[in-house]
C-alpha cells in the first residue's frame, strides 16, 4: 500500500510563502517626480528644467500639500497669513511678499507699504492676505528660471494674452489642453470664480479682445511620472491654492494628453454632501495649456529678465502715510519714486467681471436714437 503523505507540511508552506510575499516591498507608484531633481537643477541648461526645479523648490519649502487625481486634498500645515515658519525657517507670509518684490510685480499690485525697512506695517500683511498672488508666484518662477522672453504679471489673462497675440516673441504658444501633448515646463490654466465656463474656443475669442476683468488661475507642469502599472501622470505646482504652494496630480493617457481632464459645467451645483462630485478640487474649466517652445526657438527671444527686488524703503520723518518723497533706506535724498512704482493710470472697467478682480463694470453704452 503506498504511503499516505499528509497535506498540511504543503499547506504550510505556501501559507509562509504567501506571508513571505506580503512582506516584500511593494512596488513603487507614480509618485512626486520634484524628488528627482537635485538642488543643482537650477542650473540646468533647458528652461523646462529649471522651471520644474523652482516650482519644486518652493513646493517642498510649504511642506508639499497635495491635492491627488481625484480631486482629495490632504491636511494643510501652513498657510499664506500665517507666522507659522516654512521648511527654510521663514514666515509664510514673509515668503509671499518676496514673490510680489523679487518678480518686480510689488509696484504694480498697489503692494508699496511692503517695501518699507523696519518692522512689516499691518498693511503689509493685509495686502498678502486680501490680494491673489498665484500669478506673481507663476512670474516668480518664471525669473528664477531665466526664462527667455517672459514678461510677468499680476494677472494670469495678460500673460496669457500676450502669448496668444504674439507668439513669435513668447515662450508659450497656445494649445487647446484637451487635444495637447503636456510636458514638463508647460502651463495649465483655467477660468474662475465665474458663473459660466469658456473652455478653450470661448477663451480664444476673448483674448482677442481687450477684456481685462477675467480672473484665471495657472500651474507649472513640473514633472511626468509612470506607476507600477505602467500609468502615467503630470504633477503640476501652484501658488496660492488654498492659500500654499500646492501640488495637483492629473492623469495621462499613454501618448502624454491629459486623461479625462476634470472639467467643470456651467450647471454644476456647489460643493454639498448631495452633490459629492462638485467636490473634486481638479474639477475647473480648464481652458488653454501653454506649452513651452523647443530650447532653438527659446534662444531666438528676448534675453531672461533678473529677479528684480524693490529697494528697500522708510518713510521719511514727518511723512504722511502715502509720501510724495521716497528715501532710500541709509541714503539721503532720492528719487521721487522708486523705479516700477505705480503712475495715476486711467480707470479700467470689465464687461466680464470676477470679484476678485477688483474692478467695476464697465457703464452700458448709450442707446441710439
Amino acid at each position: 500500500m503506498p504511503a499516505m503523505h499528509s497535506p498540511f507540511p504543503r499547506i504550510a508552506a505556501c501559507l509562509l510563502l504567501l506571508a513571505c510575499g506580503l512582506l516584500l516591498p511593494a512596488k513603487a507608484a507614480a509618485a512626486d517626480p520634484c524628488l528627482k531633481l537635485p538642488a543643482s537643477a537650477i542650473q540646468a541648461p533647458d528652461a523646462s528644467t529649471r522651471i520644474a526645479a523652482a516650482a519644486c523648490e518652493e513646493h517642498r519649502l510649504w511642506y508639499r500639500p497635495f491635492i491627488e487625481a481625484d480631486g482629495r486634498i490632504g491636511s494643510m500645515r501652513v498657510r499664506e497669513a500665517e507666522r507659522a515658519k516654512l521648511a527654510n525657517g521663514q514666515p509664510a507670509w514673509q515668503r509671499v511678499i518676496e514673490y510680489w518684490r523679487d518678480s518686480g510685480l510689488l509696484w504694480q499690485a498697489g503692494g508699496g507699504d511692503c517695501a518699507y525697512g523696519g518692522p512689516p506695517m499691518p498693511s503689509c500683511r493685509a495686502f498678502v492676505v486680501d490680494t491673489p498672488w498665484s500669478a506673481a508666484f507663476l512670474s516668480w518662477v518664471m525669473r528664477r528660471a531665466a526664462v527667455p522672453g517672459f514678461d510677468g504679471s499680476a494677472s494670469h489673462l495678460t500673460y496669457v494674452r500676450r502669448a496668444y497675440r504674439e507668439p513669435l516673441a513668447n515662450p508659450y504658444r497656445v494649445a487647446n489642453p484637451l487635444a495637447a501633448r503636456v510636458q514638463r515646463g508647460d502651463l495649465l490654466c483655467n477660468v474662475r470664480g465665474t458663473a459660466r465656463t469658456y473652455g478653450f474656443g470661448e477663451l480664444a475669442t476673448l483674448l482677442s479682445g481687450n477684456e481685462p476683468g477675467l480672473a484665471m488661475h495657472c500651474d507649472v507642469v513640473a514633472g511626468i511620472d509612470v506607476g507600477s502599472d505602467g500609468a502615467r501622470s503630470a504633477y503640476l505646482v501652484g501658488g496660492n491654492v488654498f492659500d500654499s504652494v500646492t501640488m495637483r496630480r492629473l492623469r495621462l493617457t499613454p501618448g502624454d494628453r491629459f486623461d479625462e481632464l476634470p472639467m467643470r459645467l456651467a450647471s454644476d451645483p456647489e460643493c454639498t454632501p448631495e452633490s459629492p462630485y462638485a467636490c473634486d478640487l481638479n474639477r475647473q474649466d480648464w481652458s488653454v495649456l501653454l506649452q513651452l517652445r523647443p530650447a532653438d526657438e527659446l534662444a531666438a527671444l528676448r534675453p531672461a529678465l533678473p529677479m528684480a527686488p524693490s529697494p528697500q524703503l522708510q518713510l521719511p520723518a514727518g511723512s504722511p502715510s502715502q509720501p510724495q518723497a521716497w528715501v532710500p533706506a541709509g541714503g539721503q535724498g532720492g528719487p521721487a519714486a522708486p523705479s516700477g512704482a505705480p503712475t495715476q493710470a486711467a480707470p479700467r472697467c470689465c464687461n466680464h467681471c470676477d470679484p476678485e478682480v477688483g474692478l467695476p463694470r464697465c457703464p452700458a453704452p448709450p442707446r441710439p436714437r
